[in-house]
């Protein structure tokens, strides 16, 4: 990753800390080469650091998100941005800043935005996945799902790496590491190779 793109990624907007964007961008690096692809994607923030790699190795990053903002992060609510409601449907839609972000990261070659919920469409994907990303929704339900559906099509040696994984329930919300990491590794089926604050970095055996 040059300079500019890592200071790029930096400045896009959404909720990585630099180092962990980093340490991303890593595990992409460390990843069989192949198709990536991530569940939840806002603003596109995380994309810059999947996709520069996607398109150093001329393999697709694909972005699955309904963009309509997450459960905690809808109209009314605390955390919610009120710049990203479309007033003429009042919700959110975060569909044209992802596009700007990737189009000026110089990144539309290599990822592919996926408009939809991400249980309808892992329920029609076939395609195997060197580098899986799961940083969609953080409820119990919609992290169980994403765990059970989406999974599966890591290849071996691939890996899955996770978003807001915080063992200290003090530190935030549990779902990423009661319904994916716990149970990734419970399976048997992955192994944790690296972390970075709340990312972890698990290897298919």
């Amino acid at each position: 990753m040059t300079p500019e793109q890592q200071a790029y990624a930096e400045a896009a907007r959404g909720f990585m800390p630099p180092e962990e964007g980093m340490a991303l961008w890593q595990a992409a690096k460390d990843a069989p080469r192949g198709p990536m692809l991530e569940v939840g994607s806002y603003c596109g923030k995380s994309a810059c650091y999947l996709g520069v790699v996607a398109l150093d190795q001329a393999t697709p990053l694909f972005c699955v998100d309904h963009h309509r903002g997450s459960e905690e992060n809808q109209v009314g609510w605390e955390w919610h941005e009120p710049d990203l409601v479309d007033p003429a449907v009042g919700k959110m839609d975060t569909l044209p800043i992802f596009r700007k972000t990737v189009h000026d990261a110089g990144l539309e070659d290599s990822v592919v935005a996926i408009v939809g919920q991400s249980s309808f469409v892992a329920r029609s994907w076939t395609t195997p996945l060197a580098l899986l990303f799961i940083d969609g929704g953080h409820g119990e339900e919609p992290a169980a799902q994403d765990f059970a559906l989406w999974t599966p099509h890591v290849q071996e040696g691939g890996l899955l790496v996770i978003h807001d994984v915080f063992p200290n329930p003090d530190d935030g919300g549990r779902p990423p590491y009661e319904q994916i990491y716990l149970p990734a590794l419970a399976s048997g089926q992955f192994e944790e190779v690296s972390s970075c604050g709340s990312l972890r970095v698990l290897r298919r055996v």
